[in-house]
């Protein structure tokens, strides 16, 4: 299976980075796995957010095919224990699924035709975190879930 993370702006923080880049690193030995970063919009200190939504929009779904399931991960969407999330990231690959696509918005969200066009929505926690945060977060969280299917011993209950 193939997991892509889409996200919106590149990330600025070096210890952010550096986090990233651990998870990513250990979860190249489950899945095959690609993040596309996509350019930070430009001129947007008085651009309504609306706005903001629709063109970052634009250059989220100009980089999907339409082919594979893609959840947007939402404050607003299904939330999950980690074990939760584990069982739905199996139950993906048993049933064959080929590619999943996971997709951190920027701060204002999602527009309406990402929305639509989204298989789901998926929430890391009732809390608002960055939308650069989520991602060491979402890293996290994908790790954990693949090492809980395999039974090794990184989750404790």
């Amino acid at each position: 299976m193939k997991i892509t993370l889409v996200v919106t702006g590149k990330t600025d923080s070096e210890w952010l980075k550096k986090g990233i880049d651990v998870y990513w690193n250990r979860l190249r030995h489950y899945a095959s796995i690609e993040m596309k970063v996509l350019p930070d919009l430009k001129n947007t200190r008085n651009m309504p957010e609306d706005l903001q939504r629709e063109k970052e929009g634009q250059q989220i779904i100009a980089c999907l095919d339409g082919k594979n399931d893609t959840y947007l991960l939402d404050e607003g969407g299904q939330h999950f224990s980690s074990r939760e999330f584990s069982r739905f990231i199996e139950r993906k690959m048993i049933a064959g699924s080929r590619e999943l696509t996971f997709v951190i918005g920027g701060p204002f969200g999602f527009s309406e035709q990402v929305t639509r066009m989204a298989t789901g929505k998926i929430s890391l926690s009732r809390l608002t975190f960055s939308h650069q945060m989520v991602r060491l977060l979402f890293a996290e969280q994908l790790y954990r879930a693949f090492t809980i299917i395999r039974g090794e011993s990184y989750h404790n209950d």
